[in-house]
């Protein structure tokens, strides 16, 4: 899959899967990347798939695009290019241009064999040095290496903000084999329950004949690099006195060897390891060494930004895990009263069916299964709240109107309106555009804010609900509004209505429905919007940006 990941400017952090033909980029909300830059055009550029991959395409912006800090008009994409659209840096990755590799088995255990010698051993401290400026750099040192070093900077910073370790993990062994020439790369993490170090992810490079599809790494290197916090090039001569001969270092087959310990802000959390594989057959001919110092500093710098990605991982976790146990305490307690309620009203339902059957009056088993049938609706309503409230996800989105989920709302809530004497009207935009939106979540948005109308009204000289939609042009957004007569809203509950559990309709409400709404439009880019004056009535106004459904003039 590509993606873009931003990692400067307002929107950083944030990471945009490619998963159309074309993707259009800009401040306005009808784009589907949509970046809050102000030196950033309304629509500034597109990315458009072709044969080859993707490709950027500046919209005659004002301040153009630059691809690896060259401004272009078009540019084809490859993995790891550095995009900078006004003050906004991001990363372009793509799984297809990236190195392919494949996962492997890991051991680590003591084989005794002839050790190894060290070529190089730098402090973590000594690794940071491969960011100096370059009036303090060596003389001689390629411009080039020191731009390929920032990119790598540029990409850890990118890692440090993932907050999936499994996926944090899987992406710095894409950047290692990007940007290193290893054969097998390997992260160890230090197991917070038995302190040992466990292998979690580990890879080879495809296209390398005769590469063994297995790692064992020495638990010698592995504790010399832990215990000592130095990260170790080693090659397969044998004259280092740094360790018995009997612990060996690199096993049979491997030429060259990196080892950096994983440095965070409170110690280390683990180690990388990459290696080269010289095929037994080929052992005795002479190879050219692939590593140097300058990319034992580099793995250093790596393995540092990823040991503070991995802490924040972990922290993150620690938190979220607090947070949901406080939470989850503070739901139960507020929705077990509404469970109770229904459940009462279910039991009271049921006994009025069970009289009604003894006595055979049927009206009577009418009237208890109204009862039973409408707390049905109330426990599948605060379920279906729960869900949506609780499940972090992107919009499925479809080609769809607006008008009929509206509508189909509308008549949903028809009886209940009737019920109440309530008039209930709809008043859609005949000219609404289709547009690219999850039809179940705005359905299910517009479904909460309309039941809670009808419930405001209800005790209104003459109840009414205006449900409306509209198409506005000068920003290209879909909106959907409902307007009551009710007795409006509390200036000091305003700013509460959308906290979880807060609810105006006492023992009535769960304090989901409008919580869950806004999540749902705020999930689509848009939001929802309330004015309410008590004694005259409220409305309340949702719009997300309008998605366009592409047409084959479009794709190209």
């Amino acid at each position: 899959m590509a993606s873009l990941f931003v990692i400067q400017g307002d929107d950083q952090g944030r990471r945009f899967e490619l998963a159309r033909d074309m993707i259009s980029i800009g401040r306005d909300r009808g784009n589907e990347i949509v970046l809050h830059d102000t030196e950033i055009s309304r629509r500034h550029a597109e990315i458009r798939m072709n044969n080859d991959g993707f490709m950027l395409v500046d919209l005659q912006s004002s301040n153009g695009c630059y691809v690896n800090q060259k401004r272009i008009t078009e540019c084809q994409l490859t993995h790891g290019d550095r995009l900078q659209l006004g003050h906004t840096l991001m990363i372009f990755t793509h799984t297809a241009t990236a190195p392919t590799t494949r996962p492997i088995s890991v051991s680590l255990q003591e084989r005794h064999r002839e050790g190894s010698r060290i070529i190089h051993s730098i402090r973590h401290e000594e690794g940071s040095q491969i960011f100096l400026p370059s009036e303090l750099r060596e003389p001689g040192e390629s411009q080039h290496l020191q731009d390929n070093l920032q990119l790598i900077y540029d990409t850890a910073l990118a890692v440090s903000r993932t907050l999936d370790i499994d996926q944090l993990l899987d992406y710095l062994l894409g950047l290692i084999f990007n940007w290193v020439e290893a054969d097998r790369a390997c992260i160890v993490l230090i197991d917070s329950q038995t302190k040992l170090p466990e292998a979690k992810a580990q890879r080879v490079r495809e296209g390398r004949s005769g590469v063994d599809e297995s790692i064992t790494i020495s638990r010698t290197i592995l504790d010399y690099v832990l215990t000592n916090r130095e990260g170790v090039l080693t090659s397969d001569a044998q004259d280092d006195q740094r360790w018995s001969p009997e612990g060996s270092i690199i096993n049979s087959g491997v030429n060259e060897a990196i080892c950096v310990p994983m440095q965070g802000r409170y110690g280390i959390v683990g180690a990388i390891y990459i290696d080269t594989f010289i095929p037994p057959d080929m052992t005795s001919s002479p190879v050219k060494s692939r590593f140097t110092e300058e990319h034992l500093k580099l793995m250093i710098a790596i393995a540092h930004q990823a040991a503070l990605a991995v802490e924040d991982t972990h922290y993150y976790s620690a938190v979220v895990r607090s947070e949901r146990l406080a939470a989850m305490g503070q739901a139960v307690a507020a929705i077990s009263h509404h469970v109770k309620n229904i459940l009462q009203g279910i039991h009271g339902g049921s006994y009025i069916i069970e009289e009604g059957i003894k006595s055979g009056k049927l009206d009577v088993v009418q009237h208890g299964w109204g009862i039973v049938s409408r707390n049905q609706d109330r426990i599948a309503h605060l379920v279906m709240d729960m869900l949506s409230f609780s499940k972090e996800r992107e919009p499925d989105r479809s080609n769809a109107s607006l008008n009929d989920v509206v509508e189909d709302v509308v008549n949903l809530m028809r009886a209940r309106a009737k019920e109440h004497d309530v008039l209930l009207e709809f008043r859609p935009d005949i000219d609404l555009p289709m547009g690219l939106f999850d039809e179940e979540g705005i359905h299910r948005a517009a479904l909460n804010v309309v039941t809670n109308a009808i419930d405001a009204v209800s005790e209104a000289e003459q109840p009414r609900v205006i449900v409306s939609t509209e198409f506005r042009e000068e920003t290209r957004e879909l909106v959907c509004t409902v307007e009551d007569n009710g007795q409006g809203i509390p200036a000091d509950m305003l700013e509460r209505i959308f906290s979880a559990f807060e609810s105006t309709k006492g023992n009535r409400g769960t304090g989901l429905g409008l919580p869950v709404t806004k999540k749902i439009l705020q999930e689509h880019g848009g939001d929802v919007l309330v004015e309410s004056e008590p004694g005259t009535g409220t409305k309340f106004v949702m719009y997300f940006p309008w998605i366009a459904v592409p047409t084959e003039e479009t794709r190209y």
